[in-house]
């Protein structure tokens, strides 16, 4: 389906933090657009197999901000923000990438914990079968593996956020963009068998229909694009995110590309389209894979940054 491009705001400054990943190391050297955090007595980031952000935008003069995904570590999350030094009284909005533990497991911490000071309805965006019970056939097992499901009662239950499932593309804060559902145009990202979702009585494959990724576009610089997971296959994102903006020149993309475990035939394929897409920055996080992640560095070196929990991203104009 071809879609009328947007009219997207252009931001002034955006700043991407890392809150929680996979890795951490306080020994990264910073570079032009990144700043990693450096530990201290007291002050220890916390690293876990789980993705966090928080967002802020500035347009015009006017700051807002956006916390995007939540980690898998009930306390993980949490703990990185008071180290970080976020204020969570002034978020904006929240949104979810998808319905997969890693992702949400930190999430009703954090309403528990910051529940008073977050504005209440504050909206949280999130995909169709975000609430889904999920399995997985990890690559020792023959049966499926039960990992859960996020349950909507026990987000309700604080009676601080405005849950709205997306069906298209929205701005959700000033000059930040969800991207609804994302259309599926290469010929390579199928998915994953081994990952499954339960529709009545049946386990089906999930093909993650309603996988959110947010992108930005930074003024004179062009589009940043953020993912989770990238279920639904991250050359369909940035191929999906350039025809709804109408922009085509791509500043920098982070996020899990989820390569895990990819052969290696499939990782050439990868970085030879994402070269195409000629990005000044490219960030691969969490679900990218050690083996996909050397190869970026090395096929991409002038472009790559090795992410490590807490560090945060400033693109400006």
């Amino acid at each position: 389906m071809t879609r009328q491009p947007i009219t997207a705001t252009e931001v002034d400054r955006l700043v991407v933090t890392v809150i929680t990943d996979n890795y951490y190391d306080a020994l990264r050297p910073d570079t032009k657009v990144s700043t990693v955090f450096r530990s201290r007595p007291g002050s220890v980031i916390h690293a876990e197999h789980g993705l966090s952000y928080h967002i802020e935008t500035e347009v015009n003069g006017v700051s807002s901000t956006l916390f995007f995904d939540y980690g898998m570590d009930l306390m993980g999350m949490t703990h990185n923000i008071e180290v970080l030094g976020i204020d969570v009284g002034r978020v904006n909005a929240m949104a979810l990438s998808h319905g997969h533990f890693d992702h949400w497991g930190g999430l009703t911490e954090f309403l528990r914990r910051y529940g008073d000071r977050i504005p209440k309805g504050t909206p949280l965006y999130i995909g169709q079968e975000t609430f889904a019970r999920r399995f997985s056939i990890r690559p020792s097992d023959n049966e499926p593996m039960d990992i859960g499901k996020l349950e909507r009662a026990e987000i309700d239950k604080f009676g601080v956020v405005d849950i709205r499932e997306l069906t298209e593309p929205k701005e959700i804060i000033p000059g930040g963009y969800a991207t609804g559902p994302v259309e599926k145009v290469t010929d390579y990202e199928k998915g994953n068998p081994n990952l499954l979702v339960k529709r009545g009585d049946r386990l089906e494959q999930d093909l993650f229909e309603g996988e959110l990724a947010l992108f930005f576009v930074v003024k004179n610089r062009g589009l940043v694009i953020l993912s989770g997971c990238a279920h639904i296959g991250i050359i369909n994102i940035v191929k999906y995110v350039v025809q709804i903006s109408g922009i085509s020149k791509i500043h920098a993309i982070i996020g899990g590309f989820h390569l895990v475990n990819a052969q290696t035939n499939l990782i050439d394929r990868y970085i030879e389209d994402i070269k195409g897409f000629s990005p000044d920055y490219i960030v691969p996080t969490h679900c990218t894979g050690f083996e996909a992640i050397v190869r970026f560095a090395r096929e991409m070196p002038e472009q790559f940054i090795l992410n490590t929990a807490g560090t945060s991203y400033t693109f400006t104009s």
